[in-house]
């Protein structure tokens, strides 16, 4: 009965969240489908926001909550990332990459100029963060 419940709270929060999506900085679609309070960690909250890309898409260098731990996963076509001093690293449909607090994301893009690409940030921050993403000045 309790995983119904969660189920369906999940469902009415991905149907909200839906109808607030964004264009980012840059050219990305962005919006949240999952905000739910970890009922085992006070204080803490796991999100998960769809990036969505066309063609040769990109999104400003930003930076995210300093108590924010990301695991982003690739889910359609490629996405060019670089994260702090790392080299620009292209992750295809199916990979992951991890941002940790503090984490500077200087480069998100669409790998591809021809075909979009979507990508999925589960975010496990604060809950009382509200903004999820500050792009570089």
């Amino acid at each position: 009965m309790l995983r119904k419940m969660i189920s369906a709270a999940a469902l009415a929060i991905v149907l909200a969240a839906g109808t607030q999506a964004h264009a980012a900085g840059g050219d990305a679609k962005v919006r949240v489908v999952f905000d739910q309070k970890l009922p085992n960690v006070p204080g803490k909250s796991m999100k998960a926001v769809l990036v969505e890309y066309g063609p040769g898409g990109s999104s400003p260098g930003h930076t995210h909550p300093a108590s924010a731990f990301i695991y982003a996963t690739v889910l359609e076509g490629a996405i060019t990332s670089k994260v702090n001093d790392g080299p620009e690293k292209v992750y295809k449909a199916g990979e992951s990459f991890p941002e940790f607090p503090g984490d500077h994301h200087a480069v998100s893009k669409n790998a591809s100029k021809t075909k979009p690409a979507r990508l999925l940030a589960v975010f496990v921050l604060n809950t009382d963060e509200t903004e999820l993403t500050t792009d570089d000045k």
